[in-house]
């Protein structure tokens, strides 16, 4: 295969309130974490353990905007993207690292407001934004115990 390919898709549930950054020409950038978490069966104690791990989303301008409107800590949030490495200098002098999720498409697959509003018997559409015409299943298949692995890694 002679191309290449830097993509990343994850559903994870977001750790903090979207902050926004808006700079002089008019863009925007919104950054926010998000956690996956991965849960297996430790077969020595029985025990199930739960895995998180923590991605640094970053979102652009329109697409920005909408996330700091629509979504708040907790919201549960499909995201696709691509990767990208920084690096800059630190305060104390220190190169420092991080690795971030540029998103080119999202779905918001629950929200704060839907979860109010379903609790009180009213029912609401899932919220969808996007940089392309193409669309996801309203939510995620769930996976039934037996369709999880009990690899401790």
């Amino acid at each position: 295969m002679s191309g290449t390919l830097n993509k990343v898709m994850l559903i994870g549930h977001l750790g903090d309130e979207v902050k926004m950054h808006y700079f002089e020409g008019g863009g925007c950038i919104g950054r926010f974490p998000l956690a996956t978490n991965e849960t297996y069966t430790n077969k020595q104690t029985g025990e199930r353990v739960t895995n998180t791990d923590w991605h640094n989303i970053v979102v652009r301008n329109k697409a920005a905007e909408v996330c700091e409107k629509y979504l708040s800590k907790g919201d549960k949030v499909y995201v696709e993207g691509r990767l990208k490495n920084r690096q800059w200098q630190g305060e104390d002098g220190n190169t420092r690292y991080t690795t971030e999720v540029h998103v080119q498409d999202f779905t918001f697959l629950t929200t704060k407001q839907e979860s109010m509003a379903n609790s009180s018997g009213q029912s609401s559409q899932p919220q969808q934004e996007g940089h392309d015409d193409r669309t996801l299943p309203k939510s995620p298949a769930p996976l039934s115990q037996d369709d999880e692995d009990d690899l401790p890694f």
